[in-house]
C-alpha cells in the first residue's frame, strides 16, 4: 500500500484538489452509491405457489379431485407428484434467474483511487461521487464513467460492454460527437472496464444506475417480457383443451337429458368418466421426460440448459443473432498476409498460435520483418505443457506467432540482441519499439500504424537492396487491405550511430512491409450457419467492431457481400429519430450490424421479434446481457462469457462454437417432435373415449366403461408408452425441414388429422364392439372387460404408429427406440396381471378372457394399424407433391 500511495502521490497533477470530505459527503446523499441496486428477490415459498398459477394446472387438479371422488387413490397420489415435481423444476429455474441482478452488481464492487482534499485516497468504489477526481493504474477495474483529464499509454478493455476484442488506446486530445457509441468514445473510461496497461485521470461524470452499465442493469433487471417457444405453445394449447373438455362434457349432460332414461347418478358418473378420459394427465410427466432427455443428449453436443423448457427453444427459433468475437470468429488475432514495399504478398495460413505456414516465393525476403516484430514487442510465447502458452498484447503475440512459422526461435533473436531501450506503445504517438545491440552496432526496431511509419521513413526495403520509399504505392497497399478489414500494422528500421536517446533518431527509417491481422473465421462457422439457412433458420451478425471489419467477417460466412448490407449504431439512431417503422424498415432485410451498442442489440431483437420470429441471441459479455434477456432464448458463451451472460442465458455453449448451436437446434426439433408425438397420441386417445361415449348415449346403452376402468385405462393405455415415445431418437430430417411458423400452434392440422383419423378408428371400433356384445346379449360387466381390454390393445398399436408423423413403421429401426419396445409389452402384462389379481380385478371390474378373445380382439386393434399406415401414404405423397410445385415456382 505504501508503494500505491507513493506511486499516486507522484502522479497528482499540483493543480488539481479534487473534491473535498464535505463535497463528496453531500454528493454521496444527493446521488446515492455507486452501485447496482438491488430488488429484495421472491422467496422460496412464493416462486413455489406460482408455480400453480396455470390454467393446465388446473385441468390436472381437477383429475385429481375427480380421482378422489372416484376413491382411485393411486392415480390421485400420482397426478399430485407430477404436479409437485413440475413445481420443484420451476422454482428452481425462477430462483437462479435471479441470481443475474447480482453478478451486475458485482461489476462495480472493489476499490477506488481518488483525490480529495488535496490528497490521493484509496476508497470504497460504491462511494465515489459525480465530480471526483479519479486515478486509473494498469489492472484497475474503473469504478465509474469518468471523462479523461490526462493518459499516458492507456488502453482499456472494454469487451463485456462493446464487444470488440481489442484494448482501447484511449486519449484526452479526441473530440467525440454528442451520441457516439462507446467504442469511438476514446476520451472516456467506463465502470467496469479494465486497464490493460498505462495510467490516467479522470473526471467522473456517471456513477450508479447512470452509468452505461447500469443502463444495462436497468434492462437486465426489468421484468422478462418474452417466453420460451413452448411455454407459449403449451399456454394456448391448455386453453383449448380446457374449453374443449368443458364443452364435451355439458354437450354429454345436454345429450342425456335430450335421450333421457338415466338417472342422475349415472349423468354424473359419466360425465366423471368423461373428464377422466379426456385429461391428458400424463402430459406433464412425459413432458418433464422429453425435455430431461434432450437436455442430456445436448451435453454430449457442449450444450448446457440452465431452464428445462429452454432444451426445446433452439427448435423452435427462426431467427439466431450471433456475436461476432468468440462465437463466429476464434477470437485469437492472427496475421494472415503480409505485404513488403515492392507489392509482394505473403498468405499465411494458421489460427492463433495453431500450426501454419507462410505461401509465397522466397518467403526468407521476411526474416527481418519477422525480426522486427519480435525485438520491437513486449509478449511471450512458450511451450509447456503439451500447448503454446502466451501472456501479453494479442498484436504482440500475433508477431511472434509469424516468426516461428517462418522457422525463427524468438528466444534466439532476443539473446543475440540485447535490448538497449524500450519505447512502449502510446495511442497518441501511434507507435512502439525496441533499441537493440546488432552486432555491436545500435538498431532501432519500430513497428504502428502505417500512416506513422509512411511520416517516419525515407526509404524502403528491396530484393536489390535499400530505395527510396514510394509513398503512393504502399498507401495504395494500405488501402486495399483496410478495405478488407485487416488490422494493419507496419514495421521499419534504422541503424543509428549513439545507443541511447532512440527517439531522437525516429527520421529517416527504413520501411519494411505491412501485416494484415484479423480475428479469423472459425472453420466450421461457415458449414454451420449454411445448415441454418437449409433448415429455414436466418442468422445475424452483431458486433461492437468496426464496419469494415463486421463485413469482411460477413462475406466469408456469407451473411452480407456488399457495404451497403451492413448497417451501423449511428445509422439505427437516426433511424429511431423519424419512427419505428423508419426503424424496422432500415433492419428488417439486413444480417449484419456493426459498431452496436447494448441496447440497440435489444432494440433489434424486439424488432425481429415484431415481425413474428422466434428469436436466439448468443453472446459472452454484459453488453450482450439485455439482448439475450429480451430474446426468446439466450445463449451464453461457456469458456470466455462473463458471469453476468451465463446469468441470465437460458443455455450456454461449452465450447464457444457456432456449430453447437446448429446440433442444439437439431436436438431441439427432436425433442419438440417427441412432444407433439405424445400429444397426438394423448388427444387421440382422449377423442376416441369422447366418441366412445357420445356413440353409446346416442344409441341409448349403459356406460361402456367405468370412471375407474377410464383412470386405469390412462394409466396401462398412455401412462407408461407416453413418457417411453419421448425417448424416441431423431428421423434425420430435422435440420432439412424449415422451422414452424410462430404463429403455428402445437394443435395444428397434422395433430389434429392424426387425431381425427386415429381417434375415430379406435372410438368407432371399440363402440362396434361394445354394442356387438350387448346386442348378443353378453353380461355388461364383460362386454366393459372386453371393450376395456380392445383399449389397452389399441394403445399398444397407437403408441407404436406414433414414432413418426409421417414415416412407415417399417422404416423405422426397431430397436431405436428399446424403452418403447419394453413399455409396450409391459402395459400389456399388467393388464392381464390385474385381470388375476383378487383385490385389483374386484376393484376394477374386470377378469380374465381366453387366448382366443385375445386374439379376436388383437385382430380388430391392427384395424388402426393399417388405417394410420394409409394415413402417412398419403401424407408422403402430398409432401412430395407440394415440394415438387414449390420447385417449379421457383424455376
Amino acid at each position: 500500500m505504501t508503494v500505491l500511495k507513493a506511486t499516486i502521490d507522484m502522479y497528482i497533477d499540483a493543480k488539481e484538489q479534487g473534491l473535498s470530505s464535505v463535497d463528496a459527503a453531500q454528493r454521496l446523499q444527493e446521488y446515492g452509491e455507486n452501485r447496482l441496486p438491488s430488488s429484495k428477490p421472491s422467496s422460496l415459498i412464493l416462486i413455489f405457489i406460482k408455480q400453480f398459477l396455470s390454467p393446465f394446472i388446473y385441468i390436472l387438479c381437477v383429475a385429481a379431485i375427480v380421482s378422489f371422488m372416484v376413491k382411485q387413490l393411486p392415480s390421485a397420489v400420482f397426478i399430485i407428484t407430477v404436479l409437485f415435481i413440475n413445481a420443484i423444476i420451476g422454482t428452481i429455474q425462477e430462483y437462479s434467474a435471479q441470481k443475474s441482478a447480482h453478478a451486475l452488481k458485482q461489476m462495480i464492487k472493489g476499490s477506488a483511487h481518488v483525490i480529495r482534499d488535496g490528497n490521493a485516497q484509496t476508497i470504497n468504489a460504491e462511494c465515489v461521487v459525480p465530480g471526483d477526481l479519479l486515478l486509473l493504474f494498469s489492472g484497475d477495474k474503473v469504478a465509474a464513467d469518468i471523462e479523461l483529464l490526462a493518459a499516458q499509454d492507456l488502453a482499456v478493455d472494454e469487451s463485456m460492454l462493446t464487444g470488440e476484442s481489442l484494448a482501447v488506446a484511449k486519449n484526452t486530445h479526441t473530440k467525440v460527437k454528442k451520441g457516439a457509441p462507446i467504442s469511438d468514445q476514446f476520451n472516456r473510461c467506463f465502470a467496469g472496464s479494465i486497464v490493460t496497461h498505462g495510467r490516467a485521470q479522470g473526471i467522473v461524470i456517471n456513477t450508479g444506475l447512470n452509468t452505461e452499465i447500469g443502463n444495462i442493469a436497468t434492462h437486465v433487471s426489468a421484468q422478462r417480457i418474452s417466453e420460451p417457444p413452448l411455454l407459449i405453445r403449451m399456454r394456448k394449447f391448455t386453453y383449448k383443451v380446457a374449453f374443449a373438455i368443458i364443452i364435451s362434457i355439458l354437450m354429454l349432460i345436454f345429450l342425456m337429458l335430450l335421450i333421457g332414461g338415466y338417472e342422475t347418478d349415472i349423468m354424473v358418473m359419466m360425465a366423471i368418466g368423461l373428464a377422466v378420459s379426456t385429461i391428458p394427465e400424463g402430459l406433464p410427466a412425459a413432458l418433464t421426460v422429453a425435455l430431461a432427455i434432450g437436455m442430456r443428449r445436448m451435453v454430449k453436443h457442449h450444450v448446457i440448459i440452465r431452464k428445462l423448457v429452454a432444451v426445446e427453444a433452439l427448435g423452435s427459433c427462426t431467427f439466431i443473432c450471433s456475436d461476432k468475437t468468440g462465437t463466429l470468429t476464434v477470437n485469437e488475432l492472427t496475421i494472415q498476409q503480409v505485404v513488403l514495399p515492392e507489392g509482394d504478398i505473403y498468405k499465411v495460413s494458421g489460427q492463433g498460435v495453431a500450426d501454419g505456414t507462410i505461401e509465397g516465393e522466397n518467403i526468407m525476403q521476411l526474416r527481418e520483418l519477422c525480426i522486427t516484430g519480435v525485438l520491437a514487442n513486449e509478449s511471450h510465447l512458450d511451450y509447456s505443457g503439451g500447448e503454446w502458452a502466451s501472456d501479453g498484447d494479442i498484436v504482440d503475440i500475433a508477431f511472434l506467432v509469424l516468426a516461428k512459422k517462418l522457422g525463427l526461435s524468438v528466444s534466439d533473436i532476443r539473446k543475440q540482441q540485447k535490448q538497449l531501450e524500450i519505447i512502449p506503445y502510446e495511442s497518441e504517438k501511434a507507435f512502439g519499439g525496441s533499441l537493440n545491440l546488432n552486432q555491436e552496432q545500435p538498431c532501432l526496431y519500430v513497428k504502428g500504424s502505417p500512416e506513422k511509419m509512411l511520416e517516419l521513413s525515407t526509404h524502403m526495403h528491396s530484393p536489390s537492396g535499400t530505395i527510396p520509399i514510394d509513398h503512393k504505392k504502399i498507401q495504395a497497399q494500405f488501402e486495399q487491405l483496410a478495405g478488407k478489414g485487416f488490422r494493419i500494422i507496419a514495421l521499419a528500421i534504422r541503424q543509428i550511430p549513439t545507443a541511447k536517446n532512440a527517439l531522437d533518431h525516429l527520421e529517416g527509417m527504413t520501411f519494411l512491409g505491412m501485416v494484415a491481422m484479423i480475428d479469423p473465421v472459425r472453420p466450421e462457422a461457415k458449414e454451420a450457419i449454411k445448415k441454418c439457412q437449409t433448415g429455414g433458420i436466418e442468422v445475424a451478425m452483431l458486433t461492437g467492431d468496426h464496419p469494415a471489419t463486421a463485413l469482411a467477417i460477413a462475406i466469408e460466412l456469407g451473411l452480407a457481400s456488399l457495404q451497403s448490407q451492413v448497417v451501423t449504431g449511428p445509422m439505427i439512431k437516426e433511424a429511431q429519430k423519424i419512427s419505428t417503422q423508419n426503424f424496422d424498415d432500415l433492419i428488417r432485410s439486413v444480417r449484419v450490424f456493426a459498431r452496436i451498442e447494448p441496447t440497440q442489440k435489444e432494440m433489434i431483437v424486439d424488432s425481429f421479434m415484431r415481425a413474428g420470429h422466434f428469436v436466439a441471441v448468443t453472446g459472452d459479455g454484459v453488453n450482450d446481457a439485455p439482448a439475450m434477456r429480451r430474446a426468446n432464448a439466450g445463449i451464453a458463451m461457456g469458456k470466455k462469457g462473463t458471469d453476468v451472460a451465463k446469468e441470465v442465458a437460458d443455455l450456454i455453449i461449452t465450447d464457444d462454437n457456432f456449430s453447437s448451436i446448429v446440433n442444439g437446434i437439431e436436438q431441439g426439433r427432436i425433442v419438440y417432435n417427441n412432444i407433439r408425438k405424445v400429444i397426438a397420441l394423448l388427444i387421440a386417445t382422449g377423442f376416441s373415449a369422447l366418441l366412445l361415449f357420445f356413440l353409446t348415449v346416442l344409441s341409448g346403452l349403459p356406460m361402456p366403461l367405468t370412471a375407474i376402468q377410464l383412470l386405469w385405462l390412462n394409466l396401462i393405455a398412455n401412462g407408461v408408452q407416453d413418457v417411453a415415445l419421448a425417448f424416441e431418437p431423431k428421423e434425420g430430417n430435422e435440420l432439412t425441414e424449415p422451422p414452424r411458423k410462430p404463429s403455428e400452434p402445437i394443435f395444428e392440422r397434422g395433430i389434429i388429422e392424426h387425431v381425427v383419423v386415429n381417434g375415430t378408428v379406435m372410438g368407432v371400433l371399440a363402440f362396434t364392439t361394445f354394442f356387438y356384445l350387448i346386442k348378443m346379449e353378453t353380461d355388461l360387466h364383460n362386454a366393459r372387460n372386453m371393450t376395456l381390454m380392445l383399449m389397452v390393445l389399441f394403445g399398444n398399436i397407437h403408441v407404436l404408429s406414433s414414432r413418426s408423423e409421417k414415416k412407415s413403421l417399417f422404416s423405422l429401426p426397431l430397436f431405436s427406440n428399446p424403452f418403447l419396445i419394453l413399455a409396450v409389452p409391459i402395459a400389456q402384462l399388467i393388464h392381464i396381471g390385474a385381470m388375476y389379481t383378487p383385490v385389483l380385478n374386484n376393484v376394477l371390474q374386470i377378469q380374465p378372457i381366453t387366448v382366443a378373445q385375445w386374439g379376436g380382439l388383437l385382430s380388430v386393434a391392427c384395424t388402426l394399424f393399417f388405417a394410420e399406415e394409409v394415413h402417412k401414404y398419403f401424407l408422403r405423397k402430398k409432401t412430395v407433391r407440394n415440394k415438387n410445385q414449390q420447385k417449379s415456382s421457383r424455376s
